[in-house]
């Protein structure tokens, strides 16, 4: 096997991070090339790649680092005074109502603390693909617990119920938001919804490269029930775990760009995103006003996530990203995604990260994510 060469750039004093990212994908070469971008207040420091068809313009899936962008949408529109946290999703969305979800508030939906996580039966393809499908489905479903005493991640849900109260107030769905207030002005490769002119830049997720004892060590300790909440928050009644890590790479579910976990995008995309939402970025204020992102940073939701266990916990719409990350601040947030991909911001020290890889990480999870974090945030530090 060829040694996977890196290319790209870092800005001086950011050696350390081109230097850590080489040994990683030297290391990890069946990870078939990855891609790291960061800033720090507003500037980009980092933007490297590696793998044999990969490149800095790349376009790759994201899951659910797209809840990133889905929350920043919600918190312009709360900044605005359109959104009201705390109302009740039925309010606007009457229908919402049944099965006992009337109290159902927009932040128990934001911090994974509504008890929907799925739907009985599951959804198709092409169902999961369409947020409006989605939202349909999930207006009878019956809470899987108390809505506010447990929290558990609804994967792939969540930002479709947000989606339709987004949609009922404003008459717009947040991909239609999104485009027009975040992506187009800040020229952002990281879209809700991928045009058919950028296929050509799109490569496919590849599965994990495991060993079949590795898949079946894997499949009888950690895949969970179909009708289990974990089950449920997978779409396991209806999908292998095969078919998760295949999931963007569907052209429907890229063209309709599904809110919780079908965003296409790139390192460059997912770290402009965050140095967006906290730095002047080419001359423009940042996206959330102090208020706001004191709002949305803070921690709502800790202990054990139903779904992630442990080591999944919440702000608004966010990963906790300081409390995963222990060289953070107290206020990091960002997402991850299934694949591999990481993404967050950290307020306090102003750096913004993108991470992507070509090829899902075994078992749902990127460990070099710490090292690459770790190496920008001491880099950032010894520049300050």
């Amino acid at each position: 096997m060829n040694e996977i060469q890196v290319q790209g750039s870092v800005a001086e004093g950011f050696e350390e991070v081109r230097e850590e990212f080489a040994a990683i994908v030297h290391e990890d070469q069946g990870a078939a090339g990855a891609q790291l971008a960061a800033y720090v207040h507003g500037r980009r420091v980092v933007d490297l790649w590696a793998g044999e068809e990969v490149t800095g313009d790349s376009l790759t899936g994201l899951f659910s680092s797209t809840k990133g962008a889905a929350t920043l949408v919600v918190a312009l529109l709360v900044q605005d005074g359109v959104l009201d946290l705390d109302e009740p999703v039925a309010r606007s969305w009457p229908e919402f109502a049944a099965g006992g979800k009337g109290g159902i508030t927009v932040r128990d939906v934001l911090t994974h603390r509504s008890g929907l996580v799925g739907v009985d039966g599951g959804l198709s393809l092409e169902e999961i693909a369409d947020d409006r499908v989605i939202a349909a489905r999930i207006a009878g479903q019956r809470p899987l617990w108390r809505p506010g005493t447990a929290y558990g991640y609804g994967g792939f849900v969540a930002f479709a119920i947000v989606g339709e109260v987004v949609r009922r107030v404003t008459g717009r769905s947040i991909q239609e938001h999104y485009e027009e207030r975040i992506r187009e002005p800040y020229g952002l490769d990281l879209y809700l919804g991928l045009p058919e002119a950028l296929e050509e830049r799109y490569l496919e997720v590849l599965p994990w490269l495991a060993t079949p004892e590795m898949l079946e060590d894997f499949a009888a300790n950690n895949t969970p029930s179909p009708h289990s909440i974990g089950g449920m928050s997978y779409n396991l009644s209806v999908f292998q775990v095969a078919d998760v890590l295949n999931f963007p790479n569907h052209r429907r579910v890229r063209a309709l760009g599904q809110a919780s976990g079908g965003g296409v995008g790139n390192a460059r995309g997912l770290a402009g995103l965050y140095a967006a939402a906290i730095s002047e970025v080419d001359g423009r204020a940042p996206l959330l006003k102090p208020d706001t992102l004191a709002e949305f940073s803070m921690i709502h939701s800790t202990g054990k996530d139903l779904v992630g266990g442990e080591r999944a916990q919440y702000t608004i719409g966010f990963i906790a990203e300081g409390l995963r990350y222990p060289f953070l601040s107290a206020n990091a947030f960002g997402h991850d995604g299934s694949a591999g991909s990481e993404a967050f911001a950290d307020p306090r020290s102003g750096v913004a990260f993108g991470y992507t890889r070509r090829r899902a990480a075994f078992g749902f999870y990127a460990p070099e994510h710490n090292r690459l974090a770790a190496a920008v945030v001491r880099a950032a530090g010894a520049a300050a």
